[in-house]
């Protein structure tokens, strides 16, 4: 764990704080990054070079997406209740999700405990492309620190930053988002082989949750020592 910290204190102060007057938002730059992205994955795929293509993933969070403003969409809680992004207030651990993606077999175990260990400081959240019904059963295997929310693509009026969440990043995916919704970091679920035992599986899930809400947690408290500064007289 304090090896993780370290790493992810290191990368927190070489990147540059968020400039304002050149932030986009993450539709923006999505829009602006997608088409050479897609045209040069589809063709890692094609040929079946998955090496290939986690790269240009990778560089396109890198490079493209991470800094910007997430949109401040709107989804439905299992209430059918209207669910604003900017309503979380700490930094947000979202994972996009849907009933045909089989989770590994740590990974909600995994997921769950440190929902309850970091609650108090981050927001979990599991957002599904799916319907009210097969959401609200879903959501059973969840902590009660975790808010589940969902998109039912069926009524079609989704807003369209949901829409290119979707169809250009695919899913599961992760987004690590400050308080002011500036995107972290975009990463997808850690990949392992179907029927590795329990506690090799929850390892694996729970080193990469860790990390994920380590560079939250960091990056959360670097802020404020500089908010702390700069209000210091």
């Amino acid at each position: 764990m304090r090896k993780i910290l370290l790493f992810f204190l290191t990368q927190i102060l070489v990147v540059p704080l968020f400039a304002q007057q050149d932030q986009i938002s993450f539709s923006e730059a999505l829009t602006t990054h997608l088409p050479k992205y897609k045209k040069q994955a589809d063709k890692a795929y094609r040929t079946e070079n998955l090496k290939r293509a986690d790269f240009l993933f990778d560089s396109l969070v890198k490079y493209g997406l991470k800094g910007s403003k997430m949109d401040n969409f709107k989804v439905q809680d299992l209430k059918k209740k209207p669910v604003a992004l900017d309503e979380f207030q700490k930094p947000v651990y979202l994972t996009t999700y849907a009933s045909w993606i089989v989770p590994t077999e740590g990974e909600i175990p995994a997921l769950n405990k440190l929902s309850e260990k970091y609650g108090d400081q981050v927001d979990f959240v599991m957002l599904f492309w799916d319907s009210h019904s097969t959401t609200k059963e879903l959501a059973k295997k969840y902590n009660k620190n975790i808010t589940v929310l969902y998109v039912d693509e069926m009524k079609n009026d989704s807003p369209y930053v949901i829409k290119m969440m979707k169809h250009s990043l695919g899913f599961p995916t992760s987004f690590l988002l400050n308080k002011d919704k500036n995107i972290i970091d975009i990463r997808r679920k850690v990949s392992h082989p179907f029927g590795i035992e329990f506690e090799k599986s929850f390892d694996l899930n729970y080193d990469s949750f860790t990390s994920a809400i380590s560079l939250l947690l960091i990056n959360d408290s670097s802020q404020y020592s500089q908010a702390e500064k700069t209000l210091t007289p």
